[in-house]
C-alpha cells in the first residue's frame, strides 16, 4: 500500500477529529465529526456562529488529529491543514446529511455552512515509525 492509502485507512468516511484552531495566539481543540475524502480533504458541517468559524475567517491555518480508534497501538494522524468555509448553497446541498437535521433542519439553513480542510502536510504514524506527506 502507499502512504497516501495508509492515511486514507485511518480516516476515509465518518471519523471524528479533533480540530485545533488560534484565537488571541492561543490554541483552541474541539471534536468535530468529519468525512475524509479520497482527495485527502476533509469535510464537515458546523454552525457560521461558531467560534471555530470566527477563528478560521482570521486565520485560516488549522491542525487535525485523527485515530483509528480501536486499538491504542493503531495508526493515527496528525495533519496541518488550511481551512476553507463554503456557505453557498450548492456546496451545502452536497454535503448535506440527514444526521445535521437536529442541528440544522435542512441545508438551507443560513447558520450552516460547511468546513472543508485541504491538508497540506500528513505525519502518518503507525508502530513505532512515522511517514510523512507533504502537497
Amino acid at each position: 500500500m502507499t502512504l497516501k492509502d495508509n492515511i486514507l485507512e485511518v480516516f476515509r468516511g465518518e471519523h471524528v477529529a479533533a480540530v485545533a484552531t488560534v484565537t488571541d495566539g492561543r490554541p483552541a481543540v474541539r471534536f468535530m465529526a468529519l468525512v475524509g475524502l479520497d482527495d485527502l480533504s476533509l469535510i464537515g458541517g458546523t454552525m457560521r456562529s461558531s467560534r471555530k468559524v470566527e477563528q478560521i475567517r482570521k486565520n485560516p491555518e488549522v491542525a487535525l488529529s485523527i485515530w483509528s480508534g480501536k486499538s491504542y497501538t493503531d495508526p493515527y494522524v496528525l495533519i496541518q491543514s488550511k481551512a476553507e468555509i463554503h456557505e453557498d448553497l450548492e456546496t451545502k446541498k452536497k454535503f448535506w446529511d440527514p444526521k445535521l437535521e437536529p442541528y440544522f433542519r435542512n441545508p438551507e439553513n443560513p447558520d450552516y455552512v460547511v468546513l472543508k480542510f485541504v491538508p497540506q502536510r500528513i505525519e502518518y504514524y503507525h508502530e513505532m515509525s512515522r511517514d510523512l506527506w507533504e502537497r
